[in-house]
């Protein structure tokens, strides 16, 4: 098929709300990983993305 979706998870795993600042994921999304499928986890990463990307200009905005 395609490409396999990899783990973000890179051990930071603390949350800012239902969010790991870490990875980017909600705390359903890390504990449903391995029961995911390949497409499921893509959208996962995807979105994880975009959650990382809007807590770093929240980050920047507070100092």
């Amino acid at each position: 098929m395609g490409d396999k979706a990899k783990n973000p998870c890179i051990s930071i795993c603390k949350l800012k709300g239902d969010v790991c600042i870490g990875c980017g994921r909600s705390r359903d999304e890390m504990k449903d990983w391995k029961r995911m499928k390949n497409k499921e986890r893509k959208a996962v990463n995807e979105l994880a993305a975009l959650r990382l990307k809007a807590l770093g200009k929240a980050r920047k905005r507070k100092k």
